[in-house]
């Protein structure tokens, strides 16, 4: 595992430490790798959506520029 450092708010360590403490994570770190991992998970989910609706789009631009030529251009 690779090690990374970063800066945070206090409010975001004061609220990590709160975590820590009432034992729903084991330390910082923890608590930090999961918060990375769950980011992680989403953002992809939602990028490939975004890339999906994307592709869509350029299908329906294809199929209109299909009906332009074929019925609106002499």
């Amino acid at each position: 595992m690779d090690k990374v450092t970063i800066r945070l708010p206090k409010q975001y360590l004061r609220r990590l430490d709160f975590l820590v403490r009432v034992d729903d994570f084991p330390s910082r770190s923890e608590a930090i790798r999961t918060a990375v991992r769950d980011l992680l998970y989403a953002r992809v989910d939602l990028v490939l959506e975004k890339q999906k609706r994307l592709l869509e789009v350029d299908l329906q631009e294809a199929e209109l520029e299909e009906v332009e030529r074929k019925y609106l251009k002499p």
